[in-house]
């Protein structure tokens, strides 16, 4: 340990950190952003006031953001020590970025809240203090009693309603609000689950609880959700889907990763398209076979790959010149494994098997060859 020395840089901070660095790390605060230049300042402040009669450190996990946030939460960390920086640059993602900043503290209990000060900061120390009492686990709950949701339409409260209904019924957890992003756990618990964390879209709760291998001793503290302070809001249709996957991956993940399965979704969606331009092509230009069944591959191969460029991979999705050099990646991946399906099929139905289990083998192999290789060449991070 070493102690404060006061001097002119860092003068008046005294009052801001009782005991100087000479007492030990309580809590370790974590803040995943992106985008939010002009919250940085005001959340400091709050923290400052919610915590001031424990040791703390808040830890700002940012991506990169091309409005300055970085620049802006540096500016604030050189003045007062404990305010951290991760500034991550290739690498996006809430979950994530979380994760990163949780493994960046030594503090015994880590909490989450969003920089949008749509979480009432008011409440870190309780749930500070019910972890600190013998609790793994303490959540901001909008659902129990003495929460709100706010000022949410009715079409969103009804979607998170939906999706809090159904993330319970899935997973078997009897917490209040499993889509929080706002809450408070002990580090030991959070290093039980952190080898199966799926680490996939914004629920980093959820994942946690379903991840832990023992069963989570979990207190909730009712909050009101508030209006976001500055800037824009982050929710889109994307993230819909990208609780449908962390809900597949704790559910069949263990035998088949939830990308794969969404690969293959939209694999079976571009089969139905290949055989409704190889129809058309057919019946209403009559084309020659060759010709239309050319246009339904490369048709289906093209929306193929956009589907999965926004949506599979989201994180990953290539931009500008970028995407035309992963298409024609795509188009030539894919069209070895199509080789590979027409072969490996051809081999079994000449050695005396049924023709749908030559196909279906074949479609198989032709799959896992086009997502394992897609992966780590259209898609590498």
């Amino acid at each position: 340990m070493f102690a404060y020395k006061k001097n002119e840089f860092f003068d008046g901070l005294t009052t801001e950190l009782p005991g100087g660095f000479n007492e030990p790390l309580q809590l370790a605060v974590v803040i995943p952003t992106f985008n939010e230049h002009d919250n940085v300042e005001e959340m400091v402040g709050r923290l400052r006031r919610a915590l001031r009669d424990i040791h703390w450190e808040a830890i700002f996990v940012d991506d990169n953001s091309p409005d300055g946030t970085a620049s802006r939460i540096a500016e604030v960390a050189a003045s007062d020590p404990r305010i951290r920086l991760v500034h991550r640059v290739g690498r996006r993602g809430l979950s994530s970025a979380v994760v990163e900043g949780m493994l960046a503290s030594i503090a015994p209990v880590v909490a989450v809240i969003d920089a949008d000060l749509q979480h009432d900061e008011a409440i870190l120390l309780s749930l500070y203090r019910a972890v600190e009492g013998g609790s793994d686990l303490a959540v901001g709950t909008r659902y129990a009693a003495g929460g709100s949701i706010g000022s949410w339409s009715q079409q969103r409260a009804k979607v998170s309603q939906a999706g809090t209904t159904l993330a319970r019924k899935v997973l078997g957890t009897e917490l209040s609000d499993p889509m929080s992003g706002f809450f408070a756990i002990r580090r030991d618990a959070l290093m039980s689950a952190l080898p199966r964390l799926s680490s996939v879209g914004y629920k980093i709760l959820l994942d946690i609880v379903a991840s832990s291998p023992t069963r989570l001793e979990i207190a909730e503290v009712p909050y009101t959700f508030r209006e976001r302070f500055s800037g824009a809001s982050k929710l889109d249709s994307a993230i819909l889907l990208e609780f449908a996957l962390l809900l597949i991956d704790k559910t069949v993940g263990r035998w088949i990763p939830a990308r794969f399965f969404m690969f293959a979704a939209v694999g079976g969606f571009g089969l139905l398209v290949h055989l409704a331009v190889l129809g058309m092509a057919l019946e209403l230009a009559q084309f020659s076979f060759r010709v239309a069944q050319g246009a339904a591959v490369l048709i289906s191969m093209t929306g193929n790959y956009f589907i999965n460029n926004q949506l599979t991979y989201r994180d990953r999705r290539r931009k500008g010149l970028g995407a035309l050099t992963g298409l024609l990646s795509f188009y030539l991946i894919c069209g070895l494994g199509g080789a590979a399906n027409v072969g490996i099929g051809e081999v079994i139905y000449a050695d005396g098997q049924t023709w749908w289990l030559a196909g279906l083998v074949g479609a198989a192999v032709g799959s896992v060859w086009n997502y394992a290789v897609t992966s780590c060449l259209t898609w590498r991070r």
